[in-house]
């Protein structure tokens, strides 16, 4: 007997921990993170780990930057990892954790790190690393690159938009956990790229409200200027009709 779970499992689940409706142009991002951590969660060789969990925390803040209500995005992060069977605490609490790690280091000295870990002062990145590196059949994802690169831009954003040194340092990482250096740059790359294209779909949006906006006070400017009186004029009704003549008594 199958008991997999299905991706249609896992998007039943995550509706019924939020119910609320979800703002149309970041539905898509909500499916497609979910849907990615589904697949890695059912794969036998995928397991959690601390880089896994920010890179998972990062890439919803950022693709989820001015969603409204800004109060339903912990319900839909939490529905997420709910959905597929993790812990949405564990997820934020670790990410905070590397991120603390990595802002006490350079970019470079973070790159030497990883070349050569030690666990001075590193804790569950100094275990994730080790455990990474040993192990042959590790489950590479795109959300584990973004992981890695978020520890980079916290040690040194500098460091990280200088193409050359982020290329080097990424190619440096590649090698010491084993990993495909072509494919984490080119997911990177292409994180980086629909990072913009997010950007400028919420200014396209962000224009679209405000126009819509100025066309609702308008309207009710114009609706106010017909139901104002000109100056002078009064809107009570005369006491007598204007096409009647005042009755007189016969004498």
């Amino acid at each position: 007997m199958n008991n997999v779970r299905t991706v249609s499992d896992t998007k039943r689940d995550f509706y019924n921990h939020h119910t609320r409706p979800i703002n149309s142009i970041y539905r898509r991002v909500v499916e497609e993170l979910m849907v990615e951590m589904h697949l890695l969660s059912v794969n036998t060789d995928f397991k959690y780990d601390p880089i896994y969990a920010l890179g998972v925390v990062t890439s919803f803040d950022r693709f989820m930057q001015g969603y409204r209500p800004e109060r339903d995005k912990e319900s839909i992060f939490d529905a997420i990892c709910q959905a597929v069977e993790g812990n949405p605490q564990q997820y934020k609490q670790d990410a905070e954790q590397l991120k603390t790690i990595a802002g006490r280091l350079s970019g470079r000295d973070l790159v030497s790190w990883f070349s050569l870990p030690t666990p001075h002062d590193a804790g569950d990145l100094y275990s994730t690393v080790a455990a990474i590196s040993d192990n042959p059949k590790f489950k590479y994802s795109r959300l584990f690159a973004i992981g890695i690169y978020t520890l980079l831009e916290q040690a040194d954003t500098e460091f990280v938009n200088d193409e050359k040194q982020r290329t080097e340092a990424l190619k440096q990482i590649s090698e010491t956990l084993h990993l495909q250096d072509d494919k984490l740059q080119k997911d990177l790359e292409l994180y980086r790229s629909n990072l913009e294209k997010m950007a400028q779909a919420r200014i396209v949006m962000e224009d679209a409200i405000k126009a819509e906006r100025k066309k609702r006070e308008q309207r009710a400017q114009d609706m106010n200027k017909t139901a104002t009186p000109p100056s002078g004029e009064s809107t009570q009704p005369s006491d007598t009709p204007k096409d009647e003549a005042p009755s007189s008594e016969a004498s």
